[in-house]
């Protein structure tokens, strides 16, 4: 059964919220924390001392080095290992800069205990999570191509400038189409696709070959 246990470290600078967290992960019994650090560097330190995660639960905002560049070098290091981003809002900016850095998802901070221990599960399996805003059809697209919906050029046009820094209106601008035309790019995918965000559809875009970040 101890092998069968997923090995979870947390990366986050609250030593408070740290703790409490590895301490409520510890009762799940599919779980085990493998490891805590503070930041990236320590991290770093940990990975060569203990046994190797298969998930990481990464704060976004960290001093001395932070979770968009910690996740990069996981993913350079370490590519088997899933990062899940710790958010304290649902900021569509920092989770796709998180996506575009290698993590498969997010979980918000103040979500429950249960909540945290599926999209654990999720990641773990699939590869990919984000809470709420990617259904279990979105889910099984992923690993099945033949699931793909019926996505327009102009939506797929939209969909790949939405992994872009650019604003709304600047893809509106950039594909000579007016802000309303775009909103209804975006609705019309929120529904074929069963998303209720911009960063749903960056994860979307990603895991489907859609779009390649450098």
């Amino acid at each position: 059964m101890e092998n069968n246990k997923i090995h979870i470290a947390i990366v986050d600078d609250h030593t408070l919220f740290r703790n409490g967290v590895a301490a409520l992960m510890a009762e799940f019994d599919e779980l085990e924390v493998v490891f805590e650090a503070e930041n990236g560097q320590q991290l770093q330190q940990a990975l060569a001392k203990h046994t190797r995660p298969d998930v990481i639960l990464m704060d976004i905002n960290m001093p001395v080095m932070d979770g968009y560049a910690s996740t990069k070098w996981i993913k350079q290091n370490y590519p088997k290992i899933r990062v899940l981003a710790l958010s304290m809002f649902e900021d569509d900016k920092a989770v796709i800069q998180m996506i575009k850095c290698g993590a498969g998802g997010y979980v918000l901070k103040e979500s429950r205990p249960r909540e945290l221990l599926e999209a654990i599960k999720a990641i773990h399996e699939k590869g990919v999570y984000i809470n709420e805003m990617v259904s279990g059809k979105l889910l099984r697209s992923v690993t099945d191509k033949e699931d793909l919906p019926d996505i327009s050029k102009k939506e797929l046009e939209f969909l790949r400038l939405c992994c872009s820094e650019l604003t709304y209106k600047e893809i509106a601008d950039q594909m000579f189409v007016s802000p309303r035309t775009v909103d209804n790019y975006r609705e019309a995918l929120f529904l074929k696709l069963n998303l209720k965000s911009r960063s749903g559809l960056v994860l979307y875009a990603i895991q489907n070959g859609i779009f390649k970040f450098e």
